[in-house]
């Protein structure tokens, strides 16, 4: 501030005559751009609604398993199985990638839950289908003799013995499904 009395003291070029003259520059300031959007979305909330969609798709198909087991050939099986792991994953991805956009937490928990959610369909069935045949005690006491034999079942081939490659390629399909998926909502819903 210059003394009372005193010239205001000018920075840069004097000014040219009739032009007004120059007032120092306020101190640096971010240019006003305004806030970016938030392009993660909710990737908590997007996990968790991913979560209660499979868990919905898996009973589902327990439930489409059970009533139909007695009819199903083992290609039948494989192929109701294979639907179910593409479908649950589909479903998990698309809602993933509209609430959780951009986040890769997203879309990594996406993959996660969808190919749990083929297992346990397919593992949650085999109790169903063991009470319905026999009794629910047959069925209450194999799980308690062998809590873990819907698992084995699940990657036992019932026909040839060994592995049965059909179970761990749903799994494949579930993840990739729900994975793709999230990942193309999520950027196309991240741009907008």
């Amino acid at each position: 501030m210059p003394a009372h009395g005193q010239a205001p003291v000018q920075f840069g070029l004097p000014p040219v005559p009739g032009q007004a003259p120059m007032h120092p520059a306020p101190p640096f300031q971010a240019p006003p751009f305004g806030q970016r959007p938030n392009a993660a979305g909710n990737p908590v909330g997007a996990v968790f609604l991913g979560f209660l969609v499979s868990v919905v798709v898996s009973f589902l198909y327990s439930g489409i398993n059970v009533a139909t087991y007695k009819e199903q050939s083992l290609t039948t099986a494989n192929i109701l199985y294979l639907g179910h792991a593409l479908l649950n994953g589909s479903v998990v991805g698309s809602l993933v990638g509209l609430v959780g956009r951009r986040s890769n937490g997203a879309r990594i928990g996406a993959a996660v839950i969808a190919a749990l959610g083929a297992f346990f369909g397919f593992a949650n069935s085999l109790p169903l289908i063991i009470a319905d045949s026999e009794t629910p005690r047959v069925a209450w006491d194999l799980l308690q003799h062998e809590p873990f034999w819907p698992a084995k079942a699940w990657w036992n081939n019932e026909t040839g013995g060994g592995v049965d490659w059909f179970s761990p390629l749903g799994l494949v399909i579930a993840a990739a499904a729900a994975w793709g998926l999230a990942y193309a909502i999520g950027n196309k819903r991240g741009r907008t």
